[in-house]
């Protein structure tokens, strides 16, 4: 059984991350007992989550973390805690649940022949528990739609926050990675894409969890002015972008 690793990022989590950690341990404990690792790369957190996690740690070896100070966001932590990763399997998962261990094991039991495995919510037989917002639903589906369209990604959902690698892809592209808060997900698509790797969406049980600060409106718009910028950057007009840049 190859070795698996799961990255997970995590700012200001600590009413939350601990009974993640928890979970995770407890499950994975049985089917690969000291075959696994989880990484916790903290990110600029300015409440308890370090010692929410130290103290955690302290119950199970499999855990591992990084505290970074400087806030270099979810894709920047998920860099880091790709390239300290040590097992034949990389994935990573939000540090609040969402996605049940049982559920990212999905993932694990069907990446077989395929390079990347995604959870999706999107695609037939997922479910999302309870159902979100008809208002996110919306701008959930169309910023997918023109992850499709602009990317040529053939994926549903795109920002999931459970995904999983085999080592050689992912070490692969982590230097033509950068550091975007909301195109990190469709960025790490695309440079699979672009080598020829393969992907395979998987339809999962997401559960929605107390605790997130997320502004919808301001979200949506950010999401949808990060991929417009992603396109330019690989197109012949990314000279735009480097304009942009030094202006502002």
């Amino acid at each position: 059984m190859p070795k698996l690793s799961i990255v997970i990022p995590a700012y200001n989590e600590e009413k939350r991350i601990s009974k993640t950690l928890d979970e995770y341990c407890k499950f994975f404990n049985k089917i690969y007992k000291d075959n696994f690792e989880i990484r916790i790369i903290l990110n600029g957190c300015k409440d308890n989550t370090l010692d929410v996690v130290r103290n955690t740690a302290k119950m199970y070896k499999q855990i591992k973390y990084t505290d970074i100070k400087e806030a270099i966001g979810k894709g920047g932590s998920v860099i880091e805690g790709f390239k300290q990763a040590e097992g034949e399997l990389i994935g990573f998962v939000d540090a609040d649940n969402s996605t049940k261990a049982e559920y990212f094991y999905d993932l694990v039991k069907n990446i077989n022949e395929y390079d990347c495995a995604i959870a999706s919510r999107w695609i037939e037989g997922a479910k999302v528990n309870p159902p979100q917002p008809l208002k996110r639903r919306i701008a959930s589906r169309t910023f997918n739609a023109l992850v499709r369209i602009l990317f040529n990604i053939n994926v549903y959902d795109s920002q999931c926050g459970a995904k999983l690698f085999k080592k050689q892809a992912i070490k692969e592209i982590i230097p033509s990675l950068g550091i975007t808060r909301w195109a990190f997900d469709v960025d790490l698509l695309y440079q699979l894409k672009k080598r020829k790797r393969t992907i395979l969406e998987i339809p999962t049980i997401w559960s929605d969890t107390l605790g997130s600060n997320l502004d919808i409106k301001k979200a949506s718009k950010e999401m949808f002015l990060a991929i417009a910028r992603l396109r330019l950057i690989y197109s012949p007009f990314k000279f735009i972008v480097k304009i942009y840049d030094k202006l502002t």
